[in-house]
């Protein structure tokens, strides 16, 4: 996608109004979460500082070429991270978002790797036609599967349903809809990050968390289990980022398939 010089500054504008930090100071790889849990982590154990603006969290830690940057929640915020962070020179990007587990056999604490995302949300109409599919990048999820098997985490692979519908839980006609998509995971945003980065072409993929098993008895996320989660998985979540970055990069190096040209020219 052909970038306007005008366009691309007001991005840069934007983007450093809404993160409270300089475009310079964004690292050539980039995690991408809703949670400001995961950048107080970040910046804490690399002793690296926290800006704030009006939207976003970020912290930056130039020694490992990373940018972490909490987007908040919904796909509207999703489709305006990945337009304005498509300006920058980042060569891959991840995702560390969590996902409601549509299969009995899931656990909490347990990894969703989405391969496709479906398109419920409605945002991702302005990037493409309905038929197109979402799909992340193959060569970050694949980078994302190796990092995973290596570490001998549990992880199931398949396809969420990205809506921006709350408290669907009591919607027993949403809920009906929901089983026959045949769907292994539920949350907000993949959809929208998936087709604005292919539009974008903009190197991306994600990790999902199960946070919880909205669909069985007594599953559904509460206060106390979405604190018990944090308290339990951030760190392991995040180092987990930052190890699927680094695989990314020396995949890129080796010119394995799967990466936008762009992101090869420094090679």
């Amino acid at each position: 996608m052909e970038k306007n010089p005008q366009e691309a500054e007001i991005a840069h504008q934007t983007l450093e109004r809404y993160s409270g930090s300089e475009v310079s100071l964004f690292q050539s790889n980039l995690i991408l979460t809703n949670f400001p849990k995961y950048v107080d982590y970040y910046a804490k154990s690399r002793g690296v500082p926290v800006h704030e603006g009006s939207m976003f969290k970020v912290a930056h830690c130039p020694k490992e070429e990373i940018s972490i940057l909490d987007f908040k929640i919904g796909s509207p915020a999703a489709a305006l991270v990945v337009d304005i962070c498509s300006f920058l020179p980042i060569r891959a990007s991840i995702l560390l978002g969590m996902c409601g587990g549509l299969r009995a056999r899931y656990h909490t604490g347990e990894y969703l790797v989405p391969i496709a995302a479906i398109r419920a949300e409605g945002t991702s109409d302005f990037y493409f036609p309905i038929e197109v599919p979402a799909l992340a990048n193959f060569l970050m999820q694949k980078a994302v599967t190796e990092v995973l098997e290596e570490s001998q985490s549990p992880y199931h692979i398949g396809i969420t349903y990205t809506t921006n519908m709350r408290f669907w839980e009591f919607n027993e006609e949403f809920k009906h809809k929901l089983r026959a998509t045949k769907a292994q995971g539920i949350e907000m945003e993949c959809a929208t990050l998936f087709a604005a980065s292919y539009k974008r072409k903009f190197t991306l993929g994600a990790l999902l968390l199960i946070s919880d098993l909205p669909l069985n008895r007594d599953g559904i996320k509460t206060k106390e289990s979405a604190a018990a989660m944090f308290e339990k998985h951030t760190a392991e979540h995040v180092e987990k980022g930052v190890l699927i970055l680094q695989r990314a990069r020396e995949m890129q190096a080796l010119h394995i398939k799967g990466a936008y040209h762009r992101n090869l020219k420094n090679f």
